[in-house]
């Protein structure tokens, strides 16, 4: 498959990046710096320099491709997330590409009930209020777009290993979650998904 990550070189981008590449995928990283993007001599791996607030250049790269994968952070401008993704589904939009895996959070929208109260109003409530936000309309531009998509709601990372043990996609009443991934299992559950309809326009959480 043809795939097209954004956030290529951000922390769950770069495990997307090479878990695509060692199964065979022909990868596209999208990214404003190629310098900091690593396995750039893999046959596989196409580079597309760009910003993911320019829509032309979003475009371009949105081009014939398969899928679209989305692991945006928040950027210095605090809203990167929510912005770009909105160009991500105008461009795909317009160029006929229809799937799209987009990393957003778990609490994120029907899932605060999945979190602690640290999570819920320490952490989201108050340090992380801005990405919170940021998520939040990120989901809601994805959820009105007649694409495709699948939206993943990762529990906090790790630097743990890719286990692809995990669980997923469970009711906001769900018990005895750990409220922790790794970034390795999150790539390895959105790679899952790029020809798995189970969550299909739906918003799977994804916790140990």
């Amino acid at each position: 498959m043809k795939l097209l990550i954004f956030g290529a070189t951000g922390s769950i981008g770069r495990l997307l990046v090479e878990q695509a590449l060692e199964q065979g995928h022909i990868v596209t990283a999208f990214v404003r710096d190629p310098a900091k993007l690593e396995s750039q001599n893999h046959p596989n791996l196409r580079i597309s320099q760009g910003d993911v607030l320019n829509l032309p250049s979003v475009e371009k790269a949105v081009r014939g491709q398969d899928v679209v994968l989305c692991a945006l952070g928040a950027g210095r401008k605090g809203f990167t997330r929510a912005e770009g993704t909105r160009n991500i589904l105008q461009a795909m939009e317009a160029t006929g590409v229809k799937r799209l895996i987009c990393q957003t959070t778990l609490g994120a929208g029907d899932s605060k009930g999945n979190l602690n109260f640290f999570w819920k109003y320490i952490m989201f409530g108050l340090l992380l209020r801005k990405a919170f936000a940021d998520h939040e309309q990120q989901e809601r531009y994805v959820q009105k777009s007649p694409l495709d998509w699948i939206m993943v709601r990762p529990a906090a990372f790790t630097d743990g290993p890719r286990t692809g043990q995990y669980r997923h996609g469970f009711p906001d009443s769900a018990d005895g979650l750990t409220l922790k991934i790794s970034r390795a299992d999150v790539a390895d559950f959105m790679l899952k998904q790029l020809t798995d309809d189970t969550y299909h326009r739906k918003t799977p959480g994804l916790s140990y």
